[in-house]
């Protein structure tokens, strides 16, 4: 098959092509520009260019990393600096000073920055297992800034999704550890602990960043078991209850017996203690006695016959002392009636 070259340059000029310039005439036609000032001004131009672009400034907040062909030389400090121009060095800013939010499990109002996670695992990152078997819903945030530039830039690859999968692990690991109960009262223990073990796993992986605070959000069951969570809470606090209970009623009878117990230990005690002091006291006086005796006996006989008939007489009322030659007994029976004023009835 023949080619039909006339036909096909006419096709190419009416689209408006034409064939492609010589190498040769595209040299030429640059040979006959004139630019004003000659190849001086060229000079000064690429001069000034390479010193413009050797010029770079870095604020406050940041440091500045430079690369010289890709590899890392230096790190350039606030203010006014200097690098290699025309591309042969290369400077990234980092920002060493602002405050990063990341937030799991839950959206906020544009006050802080939003996850940069997916919709669908920010709706079940914060559904995690607690140590009782439990579902938790458990929403955080993580605040941290960049405290090692070249760290941050070099040594891992993706920086935000290292942190993100760390801060997910550890925290499924704090809450693994507790019951439903201390999830959702034992927040800042919470966040303080698992703080503690991101920073650990951060270091360890040289991601070059610094977790300022983790703040834990309001901790909750999910939905569904929301109704049988509030039963089970009021049943555990009115067993809470009556167990307090009880342990007033407790603390009232135990310490009430245990005085009257040792009330009646020292009755007895007393008691028996005045026993024996009365036994010993007696038989001291005995003892005296029979001393007195040992040493008279008829005046010691008749001296306590005598003192125990004063005692016996007066108990025995009036006495009457009859003599043997007595025949009628008659006239005695009216004996202590008489009238006192002496006149007969």
């Amino acid at each position: 098959m023949s080619w039909d070259w006339e036909k096909l340059k006419e096709q190419q000029q009416k689209m408006g092509g034409g064939v492609p310039p010589n190498v040769d005439e595209v040299v030429q036609k640059l040979k006959n520009i004139k630019f004003p000032g000659g190849p001086i001004l060229i000079v000064v131009l690429l001069v000034l260019a390479a010193v413009w672009s050797s010029i770079f400034t870095v604020k406050q907040d940041e440091v500045g990393v430079v690369q010289l062909f890709g590899r890392y030389v230096r790190s350039a400090q606030p203010g006014l600096n200097f690098k290699l121009p025309l591309g042969i060095e290369r400077v990234t800013k980092v920002n060493v000073k602002g405050i990063r939010t990341e937030e799991f499990g839950f959206r906020s109002d544009g006050s802080i920055a939003r996850s940069r996670l997916g919709s669908s695992e920010t709706e079940t990152v914060a559904l995690m297992l607690t140590g009782d078997l439990n579902v938790a819903v458990v929403p955080w945030i993580v605040q941290y800034r960049v405290k090692d530039p070249y760290n941050y830039l070099f040594k891992v690859r993706n920086v935000l999704r290292l942190l993100v999968d760390m801060s997910e692990a550890t925290m499924r690991l704090v809450v693994g550890d507790r019951s439903i109960n201390e999830v959702i009262n034992k927040r800042g223990e919470m966040a303080i602990e698992a703080k503690e073990l991101l920073q650990k796993e951060m270091d360890l992986a040289e991601s070059g960043l610094h977790i300022v605070t983790i703040e834990m959000k309001r901790t909750n069951v999910p939905a569904p078991v929301q109704p049988s969570f509030n039963e089970v809470n009021q049943a555990t606090q009115e067993r809470e209850q009556l167990i307090y209970e009880a342990r007033e009623d407790y603390n009232k009878a135990i310490p009430a017996a245990r005085g009257e117990a040792e009330r009646t230990v020292r009755a007895a005690e007393g008691y028996a203690l005045d026993r024996v002091n009365r036994a010993k006291g007696d038989a001291a006086r005995f003892t005296e006695f029979y001393k007195e005796y040992a040493k008279a006996k008829d005046v010691t006989r008749r001296r306590l016959y005598l003192e125990t008939m004063s005692d016996v007489f007066p108990k025995l009322g009036d006495k009457y002392i009859v003599g043997s030659d007595l025949k009628n007994l008659l006239p005695l029976l009216n004996l202590g009636k008489q009238p006192q004023n002496g006149t007969a009835q």
